[in-house]
């Protein structure tokens, strides 16, 4: 078996880490969040220092319990994507959202990512506390880990 493209293992890096981010993004990396701000908030966010301090706040608003489970990675010199669930704890209660996160790469860097969350509206509203316990009809079971073959 041939070695993960570098890309995959850039994302692996991320998704166990969201506080690296920085190491791995452009400085102009344009994020389209996951609820493209129909909560209020920003539905791009723009720039490295920008991007980190939003996933810093992510992490922030769960209590850092945050865990990104990936299941499935692929990636090229081009774009990559990324499936699994985000799983985190709040005031008793816990969530499992799956998730799909999809990257544009250019020269090695990441220049451009997009946030899906199943639910993100539900997701929001678990981070604030506006709901106490995750909608019980968002139940995956869990895949096997793969990464799949680089792209040519």
């Amino acid at each position: 078996m041939s070695n993960p493209h570098p890309n995959i293992e850039k994302l692996r890096a991320i998704y166990a880490d969201l506080r690296c981010i920085d190491r791995y993004v452009a400085d102009d990396v344009v994020l389209h969040t996951a609820d493209r701000g129909a909560s209020g908030g920003p539905a791009q966010v723009i720039g490295k220092a920008a991007v980190k301090a939003k996933e810093l706040d992510l992490i922030r608003l769960s209590g850092d319990t945050l865990v990104m489970e990936v299941h499935d990675i692929i990636a090229n010199d081009h774009f990559g994507a990324v499936l699994g669930i985000l799983r985190t704890h709040r005031d008793g209660s816990s969530i499992g959202m799956p998730f799909c996160g999809l990257w544009r790469f250019r020269d090695g860097l990441i220049v451009e990512h997009w946030e899906n969350a199943y639910d993100a509206s539900e997701l929001g509203d678990f981070l604030t506390g506006k709901v106490r316990s995750a909608n019980p009809s968002v139940s995956v079971a869990s895949t096997s880990t793969r990464d799949a073959a680089s792209l040519h």
